[in-house]
């Protein structure tokens, strides 16, 4: 019931299907699920230094076609038998975080054309998760409306909160929850203290309200997650993938009493935002690794099927006119060269066995 102090800013309200719901609606098989269970412990494995392997996260900042990302799932999957150092995880990022205003991402408006039918980008995106588990490939993605995860959460392999989250509580405290590995990049204002704080506060317990798969209100008491580690960026207003900011920045997880678990993102403006660079941000990692840096676990690229990146105006232009497997959003490099930066992460991993 409306009142002159309730709800005046809203124009319509729909009921959606609830996470309960839709799990049903499309299960995990038995043997899939234990595939995912297996993927979450590589995941804790290597960044507790049990597994030698780099964890390598590949795919565009942002999904908006399930076709495409499908097509390039199975191309993906095809590289993980040849290059047997690295651990290989699928970007399936259905979110895409705005300073201002713009498309959100498929969680959004599915469709590209301002319907915002986001019932049906519930159904898309579990139907995606499901077939890409199924060919058995990871997934990861970002945890950023804190209400979507419950839809699929089930099927991540490892979550993601980006900088304009890593300070929110409500992000902290579910962090604490998930069953799954969660990394937070360092802030906005480029610091990394805001993800360490992040990481410490996701590593206690929590006790707060949700509203859980049924649609009912719980208090929920979580225990802590002990797999949650940092992704450089960048930082002030400079690349951090080099040796000293590496240092520096374990310097600071050991000063918080943290372990020492880094992902570099080679893209962003660790590449100063050209795609082309995230080669040269891979050698100088991969010689990190070759002298033995074992607190670098993890490395992101932002890859797609082809190069560069299309111009798309939200909600104007016509999104049959896209063209495949190119991004909307950030730049990305083509498969061709992904399996290039592979094998350069590879041979790394593997001249740091030998030492």
């Amino acid at each position: 019931m409306n009142t002159i102090t309730d709800n005046i800013n809203i124009n319509n309200m729909k009921k959606v299907i609830s996470p309960k719901d839709l799990v049903k609606w499309l299960e995990l098989d038995k043997q899939t699920a234990e595939k995912v269970v297996m993927w979450r412990n590589i995941t804790s494995d290597i960044i507790h230094k049990k597994d030698n392997r780099i964890l390598t996260v590949v795919w565009p900042c942002s999904i908006h076609n399930t076709k495409e990302a499908l097509d390039y799932a199975k191309k993906l999957k095809t590289l993980e038998l040849k290059y047997p150092n690295l651990f290989i995880v699928m970007r399936t990022y259905f979110e895409k975080p705005r300073t201002t205003i713009g498309w959100k991402g498929l969680i959004n408006d599915p469709h590209l054309n301002g319907s915002f039918d986001i019932e049906e980008w519930l159904k898309k995106a579990r139907e995606l998760l499901v077939d890409i588990s199924n060919i058995w490939l990871p997934v990861s993605t970002e945890f950023l409306d804190p209400i979507s995860p419950q839809y699929i959460w089930d099927l991540i392999t490892w979550w993601a909160i980006w900088a304009r989250t890593t300070e929110s509580q409500i992000h902290r405290e579910l962090a604490s929850w998930l069953s799954a590995t969660v990394w937070f990049k360092n802030g906005t204002d480029w610091s990394v203290q805001i993800a360490i704080d992040a990481i410490w506060s996701a590593s206690k317990t929590h006790n707060f309200l949700w509203v859980w798969k049924d649609w009912c209100t719980e208090l929920v008491e979580t225990s802590w997650n002990s797999n949650t580690h940092l992704i450089l960026r960048w930082g002030n207003h400079w690349p951090n993938y080099d040796s000293e900011s590496i240092d520096n920045a374990t310097k600071n997880l050991e000063n918080a009493w943290i372990e020492t678990w880094i992902m570099i993102d080679a893209s962003h403006a660790n590449s100063l935002k050209d795609h082309n660079n995230q080669i040269k941000v891979i050698r100088e990692v991969a010689e990190q690794i070759k002298n033995w840096n074992k607190n670098i676990t993890w490395i992101m690229i932002e890859s797609n099927i082809n190069a560069w990146n299309q111009s798309f105006n939200a909600w104007k232009d016509d999104p049959k006119k896209l063209e495949y497997g190119i991004s909307i959003t950030d730049k990305c490099v083509d498969f061709e060269t992904t399996e290039e930066m592979l094998e350069i992460l590879d041979e790394a991993v593997e001249e740091r066995k030998s030492l």
